[in-house]
């Protein structure tokens, strides 16, 4: 009697990225287990990300510190661009080579998790522990933020919003906001400046500021526990509490990120979005971070660093960076999957310490031990990287019984000439069998490019298609495919995913 065979067909392998939430048996095949240096591309194909390409040449200021911890590009009013960074204690501007400002005399810089922000054609510099520094239209000579009576708080958090800049998060007051006279930044105690103490205002009682962020025309206050939304924030001496979130607070400042339509930050429980907590008032159902709860949650314990992220409207990402356990949870933002989480991959050992978007053309500069880097290309400037996808266990619809993996059929878009590693093991194995092989570079697309509506440039020999398939050898209850790409200047995704396999006897 013949053998039973069965057909697994995955269009668009790891279409809904990274899952290490649920149990591996039984899940839906499109999730991924392993997802490494890999982004969901536009088509809803897992593919790599770009490279982290180092622009910095000279280097000199930055010395064997660290590295580039924070960046922010200033646009003066007459159009010049300025980035600023910090790094080796102390502050720099510049990208190719990083040139020191000049610091307030006797001014000493112990940290450099800066928060930076820009108000009305100046650049503002708070820090917890520091005394505030502005940078007047964008001059290499900081000052130190005063007003004729008394300085700015020393606050790690400010923000320029409603016409004001406002700051909290102060050494032994974490639980008073301040804000500036309007359209004045150096000026906090003179005009229409002042300060909110919280203590009473809470809704679990106790709890502290770490972040502050405008939403929908609300001030939002982000405690570690709890979340304050207030209106009319554009007179902030009447401004009214509209709403509160209890047990659910932002955890890491820089976490926090505007989408344009949503608010994200990290809590105690994953990643969160603000618009899906507003409408139902605690712990959604299902939060941005969803399908790997349990991991963020675990790695944010771990990190001893400065957690940080951006938002990347080009890309449509949000980089969730945690610096010391050298990792980035890298989230699509196009679009939310059926239960309100986000896509998401990740990107190790890639050496991130920060990232920021520029607001002039988008460039994402990202911030490493070397210097400031740029996503780009697919090439990081350390060499070629490793882009893996791996499949969940497939059980073939029938868990009870024995599988022997005969075949495996992939199509892969870009590419061209990558050396790739086929891996395939059983029964949840972490020792898999292993074929090399080379993405041919004859198969051009028999998709047109205006099918597909890519341009030639994201791959660098135009679109290739390749079909490889694969002899396998083996058996056992459940089988799992992986793929391991060594990026070198090309881009690479998997357009599909066939496997065949003999079902066997009852287990």
């Amino acid at each position: 009697m013949a053998q039973q065979r069965q057909n697994i067909y995955i269009g668009a392998p790891g279409f809904r990225g990274l899952n290490t939430q649920d149990a591996p048996v039984g899940q839906d095949a499109s999730f991924a287990s392993i997802a490494e240096n890999a982004v969901i591309d536009s088509f809803g194909r897992i593919g790599s990300r770009k490279g982290v390409k180092v622009v910095t040449t000279s280097a000199t200021p930055l010395g064997t510190s660290d590295g580039i911890e924070q960046i922010f590009e200033y646009t003066k009013r007459d159009g010049t661009l300025i980035v600023f960074s910090a790094g080796n204690n102390n502050i720099f501007t510049g990208t190719t080579t990083l040139a020191a400002v000049t610091l307030p005399g006797g001014y000493s810089i112990t940290a450099n998790n800066w928060k930076i922000v820009s108000f009305n054609n100046d650049i503002y510099f708070f820090q917890a522990g520091h005394a505030a520094l502005v940078s007047v239209a964008g001059s290499t000579t900081l000052i130190a933020v005063s007003d004729s009576a008394h300085a700015a708080p020393a606050g790690n958090e400010v923000i320029a919003s409603f016409g004001r800049l406002w700051a909290a998060d102060v050494v032994n007051n974490n639980y008073t906001v301040y804000w500036s006279n309007l359209l004045e930044g150096a000026n906090w105690h003179g005009g229409s400046s002042g300060s909110l103490d919280l203590t009473t205002v809470w809704p679990t009682g106790y709890d502290e500021v770490t972040a502050l962020a405008e939403f929908n025309d609300f001030l939002v206050i982000f405690g570690k526990r709890s979340i304050l939304l207030y209106s009319g924030a554009s007179s902030p001496s009447t401004m009214t509490l509209q709403d509160s979130i209890t047990n659910i607070g932002c955890i890491a400042r820089d976490s926090v990120q505007s989408t344009g339509s949503d608010l994200v930050f990290l809590s105690h429980t994953g990643v969160m979005s603000l618009g899906r907590l507003i409408q139902e008032k605690s712990n959604p159902i299902g939060s941005v971070s969803k399908n790997v709860r349990d991991e963020v949650v675990s790695n944010e314990l771990l990190e001893t660093g400065n957690v940080k992220s951006v938002y990347s409207a080009e890309n449509a990402l949000y980089l969730l960076i945690m610096p010391n356990n050298n990792l980035v949870y890298a989230f699509d933002m196009r679009g939310k999957l059926e239960d309100g989480s986000n896509r998401v991959t990740t990107w190790p050992f890639t050496g991130i310490l920060c990232a920021s978007r520029a607001e002039s053309d988008g460039t994402l500069y990202l911030g490493v031990k070397t210097g400031i880097a740029e996503y780009e290309g697919y090439t990081d400037t350390s060499g070629v990287y490793t882009m893996k996808y791996y499949t969940q266990p497939l059980a073939f619809d029938d868990p009870s019984r024995v599988k022997m993996l005969k075949e495996i059929n992939l199509t892969i878009i870009g590419g061209s000439g990558s050396s790739v590693v086929a891996n395939w093991g059983y029964d949840y194995t972490q020792s898999y069998n292993k074929q090399l092989f080379e993405v041919d570079t004859t198969f051009i697309s028999e998709y047109g490019i205006s099918e597909y509506n890519v341009a030639t440039s994201e791959y660098s020999s135009g679109i290739i298609v390749g079909i490889q398939k694969l002899k396998t050898t083996g058996s056992g209850k459940v089988v799992t495919i992986g793929i391991d790409a060594t990026i070198d200047g090309k881009a690479f995704s998997i357009q599909e995913l066939n496997t065949e396999a003999i079902i066997g006897r009852l287990i």
